[in-house]
């Protein structure tokens, strides 16, 4: 059955509208009918979670004049118009004009059940990709993504912060999962060019001549595209992967930042991973190219390096996926909060993501444990992979956070139930989430 989108339907014809409406709730749509586009234009805003279906013979505005008025207010609104006998070329103008299809009277109803499938599908992509860019333009909401209250990840949120306002070039470096894509989205979220382009290309998936093409053209009549810098110009230009760049794309890329004057008009963020292979980015380019985008550099520490953030990226994501799969989340012991801060993630982020996946899984079927799943994510290792050991303090105070995380968030923020929950008076309870950064809001 379709999820809540709705069906605005237009129609001077009372008839048409109700066996129009009865036919879309019957195949689970969420419909609105309206007598006149003029009613329903007070309605219908641009970013209207649905699609629009209207006739186009109508008195007062008809539904030509309507469509144009609805394209100018979202041109990516999905409009099925409904023609007369007669009234074909009307609609093909339409479909000019930027209807998403027509009908023409009589029409099969599977036919118009067909047709709002692929409306509302469409319609869905679009406001899912409006979301996400306004995400990934919200430095405030990005900076919340990186979860963890870790020195190491303090810095890395005070750095971004400082080097998103600055204008040179900028080298992201870290181990494999660490987040590094994420970090050159908050880069370009909280600076001054927050609000233009952000370009990314993985010099790793072309072809050097295609690479090459892509990053500065010439592009084909029938590209539909421009070169990735002319793309990006004036915003953030990201090229993932650039220790693959060709000694040929090393040097036109060189020449390009020469051109681009001092500040530059593009930002480049590149991002490298050769810390996975013992070598540096320093190694792979051309020195000159080198200093040059690495005039500013972050390093993100790897997941063994950030204590109790194991546990609180665990917690997180084992509740997303508990509440995807709708079961609850697993609760960790003592003795698997201990496995989880000494076991060696080499995805580091992205493998704990994993891991808490599988966690929910096994733990809805009741079988399986924390502790089998990171074994068998390293067959060769033994049973506990220790990193560096750690004092007997930070296992108990991660494991502490943790409790007082996990149960605050069962409880929904009560404070009562938390105190009866873990026998502690509030001043302690109090005191201890002020020590561990945790708020009662955030549990609301």
């Amino acid at each position: 059955m379709p999820s809540a989108m709705k069906i605005a339907i237009v129609d001077d014809e009372k008839d048409m509208r109700q066996s129009i409406s009865q036919w879309l709730a019957l195949s689970g749509y969420d419909t609105e009918a309206f007598p006149s586009a003029e009613e329903a234009l007070k309605s219908l805003g641009a970013d209207y979670p649905g699609i629009v279906v209207t006739d186009i013979r109508m008195p007062g505005m008809d539904g030509m004049q309507f469509l144009k008025k609805l394209m100018g207010a979202d041109s990516s609104l999905p409009v099925i118009m409904i023609t007369g006998h007669g009234d074909v070329p009307m609609a093909v103008e339409a479909m000019r004009i930027g209807a998403f299809d027509f009908l023409e009277k009589p029409f099969n109803p599977d036919r118009m059940t067909e047709l709002a499938k692929k409306a509302t599908n469409a319609r869905r992509m679009t406001l899912d990709s409006r979301a996400l860019r306004k995400e990934l333009s919200d430095g405030g909401q990005l900076m919340k993504k990186l979860i963890g209250t870790s020195q190491a990840m303090e810095r890395l949120k005070e750095d971004i912060l400082d080097l998103g306002q600055a204008d040179g070039h900028v080298l992201i470096e870290g181990e494999t999962g660490t987040g590094k894509t994420l970090v050159a989205h908050a880069l370009h979220a909280v600076g001054a060019r927050a609000g233009k382009k952000f370009v990314s290309v993985s010099c790793a998936a072309f072809e050097e001549d295609a690479l090459i093409k892509r990053l500065f053209g010439p592009m084909q009549p029938d590209d539909n595209q421009l070169p990735a810098v002319e793309e990006a110009r004036g915003g953030t230009l990201v090229l993932e992967d650039i220790e693959s760049l060709s000694e040929a794309a090393q040097a036109r890329l060189l020449t390009h930042i020469n051109q681009d004057g001092t500040p530059p008009e593009t930002r480049i963020v590149a991002i490298s991973n050769m810390q996975d292979e013992g070598r540096t980015c320093e190694d792979a380019l051309r020195p000159d190219l080198f200093y040059r985008l690495a005039s500013l550099r972050i390093t993100l520490p790897p997941l063994r390096q950030r204590g109790e953030d194991i546990l609180t990226l665990f917690t997180r994501f084992s509740d997303q996926f508990a509440d995807d799969y709708g079961c609850d989340a697993p609760q960790v012991s003592a003795q698997e909060a201990t496995q989880l801060l000494q076991s060696l993630l080499p995805d580091n982020v992205r493998q704990l993501f994993n891991v808490a996946e599988r966690a929910v899984l096994q733990s809805r079927r009741g079988s399986g444990t924390i502790a089998s799943l990171l074994i068998s994510d390293h067959q060769d290792m033994q049973p506990v992979m220790t990193t560096e050991g750690k004092p007997l303090k930070e296992y108990v105070e991660a494991f502490e956070r943790m409790l007082i995380d996990n149960t605050m968030r069962r409880h929904k923020g009560s404070i009562a139930a938390v105190m009866d929950e873990l026998c502690l008076p509030r001043r302690t309870l109090n005191e201890k989430m002020a020590k561990y950064g945790l708020q009662r809001s955030d549990y609301l």
